[in-house]
């Protein structure tokens, strides 16, 4: 239930202060992701760590991988804890804190071969610190917006998450790396220009992430103690489980997006393979494309925002489904880089609004008392099957010898999705039955 805040202390639920300040955070938390996890650190890791393309690749997924494991194992349970103690802000500075820490020790990371179990050790910690977060970021959503005014709050959001993405790569690339740390009198030999990119996020993160952390309400705790919290909340999991017919729209949601979002993320994960493979894009090339698709997705959450609340957020995901598997299929038959360029702006329209809509649904559908459990689930169904994009876009590359024929199973798991997407009812349907 939302909480009560006093007037001279916090701003109440649903005040525009409180509002921006979490919408805040989705442009804080796209640094640790734009700069560690895609363009910046994964680069380094392979090149100047490992030292080889190859296995450096292979090390980084093991990596990822490895920490996705966790995520999807620890996330429903750390949900359901927090819906037994109350409050989400102590998880959501923790976890944040945690993030920030392991970004800032990336510092240390020379361009050595020693330095491999230091630099997995802090990445695998800083993504647990990221992914965790942004369960208790995401659960006090509802709590904050008008119900009438989730989705559009929603995909504010995630647009500022995008911009806030695409600026502090701005930032790294031509405030340290291209210049060389010339200004600050990095040494360039000890790779510190890339290095100072990792403080860079850590300091982001940290800024932006006060306003929610001072200027946003929380809710009330329980008085549970911590033991028995954690009692009660593998005991909620449990509860739900047996109860799991009850709330079958809602698992059945969380499958589809759990498809869905395994052919999103694997259109972005071999998007720059794919544009370098099939069109002879060069790196500057590939990154410039990585920069535009990130503002066509953030223009398209803001733009799609008002549509969410309009026809409600699983017509959104359906329309974004439709805009994205047409999109790429687009992409998949063009031959000129122009063609290419165009198709992929097209569909970076669509990849904000079906992310956003995502978490508006669940957000108008989770049981008040299990929301944080579901949002638990949520990251859960982003991550249990992640491996089976790739490994299915490899298999098929590898078998046709053909990047095209790879990129082509994506459609699969969209038109899927998609699929199940449509037996799922409308929002206050789902909620009506989750509650009986």
């Amino acid at each position: 239930m939302p909480s009560e805040a006093s007037p001279t202390a916090v701003p109440t639920a649903g005040s525009r202060r409180a509002l921006w300040s979490w919408a805040f955070y989705d442009w804080a938390n796209s640094a640790f992701f734009t700069i560690i996890l895609t363009f910046v650190f994964a680069r380094y890791f392979s090149q100047s760590v490992v030292q080889d393309d190859v296995a450096g690749t292979e090390a980084w997924g093991n990596i990822i991988g490895i920490s996705g494991l966790f995520i999807a194992v620890l996330a429903p349970i750390l949900g359901a804890i927090a819906d037994q103690s109350g409050r989400l802000k102590p998880w959501l500075v923790t976890f944040t804190l945690l993030c920030v820490f392991a970004s800032g020790m990336l510092w240390f990371i020379t361009p050595s071969a020693d330095q491999f179990w230091p630099a997995a050790i802090w990445v695998g910690l800083g993504v647990l610190g990221a992914e965790f977060a942004f369960i208790f970021y995401n659960a006090m959503l509802p709590e904050l917006a008008p119900p009438d005014h989730v989705g559009r709050w929603s995909g504010w959001g995630w647009g500022l998450g995008y911009v806030g993405g695409v600026l502090s790569l701005v930032v790294a690339l031509y405030a340290f790396i291209e210049p060389e740390g010339a200004w600050l009198g990095l040494d360039a030999a000890q790779a510190e220009p890339v290095r100072a990119t990792f403080v860079l996020v850590a300091i982001w993160y940290l800024v932006f992430s006060l306003p929610i952390f001072f200027l946003t309400p929380d809710r009330p705790p329980t008085g549970i103690p911590a033991g028995q919290a954690v009692r009660g909340g593998l005991r909620q999991i449990a509860e739900s489980i047996r109860h799991v017919r009850q709330y079958r729209h809602i698992l059945r949601f969380l499958i589809a997006r759990m498809i869905y979002t395994d052919g999103l993320a694997t259109v972005f994960t071999f998007g720059g393979v794919y544009a370098a493979g099939t069109f002879g894009m060069e790196q500057t090339q590939v990154l410039q494309f990585a920069i535009a698709l990130n503002i066509t997705a953030g223009l398209g959450a803001v733009g799609f925002a008002w549509v969410d609340d309009a026809i409600g957020g699983r017509n959104t995901v359906l329309l974004s489904l439709v805009g994205l598997g047409a999109s790429a299929l687009a992409i998949l038959v063009v031959e000129s880089v122009a063609g290419f360029w165009t198709w992929g702006m097209i569909l970076g329209i669509f990849v904000g609004p079906l992310q956003s809509a995502s978490r508006s649904f669940l957000a108008r559908i989770a049981p008040e008392h299990l929301q944080t459990e579901m949002f638990g689930l949520f990251a859960f169904s982003g991550k249990a099957t992640a491996f089976a994009g790739p490994l299915l876009v490899g298999a098929v590359t590898a078998a046709t010898g053909s990047q095209r024929w790879g990129m082509a199973t994506i459609l699969a798991f969209l038109l899927i999705g998609f699929l199940l997407m449509l037996t799922v009812p409308p929002a206050d349907r789902v909620k009506a039955e989750a509650a009986a």
